[in-house]
């Protein structure tokens, strides 16, 4: 099992992705950039948490919209088929 990240992480990752999808990624490296150009941030620790949380939602974000993607074919063949 993974580490569980604190509320205050998992609320200011979620409002930055929220109010700046186009600076994140599913790039750690780039994220921490993001992070630490939007936000006061004063540990490194805490920016790291805060990137690579951007990472998990970035990452369930692109395998949502696959599954999404996925369905709308098979919902497509279905009615071709008939």
């Amino acid at each position: 099992m993974g580490r569980i990240k604190t509320d205050m992480v998992k609320r200011t990752t979620v409002k930055l992705v929220q109010m700046y999808p186009d600076k994140f990624s599913k790039s750690f490296v780039k994220n921490k950039a993001s992070v630490s150009e939007l936000a006061e941030v004063r540990s490194k620790k805490l920016r790291n948490l805060l990137a690579g949380y951007a990472v998990r939602i970035k990452t369930l974000e692109e395998q949502a919209a696959l599954n999404i993607r996925k369905r709308m074919a098979v919902k497509e063949e279905e009615e071709s088929s008939f």
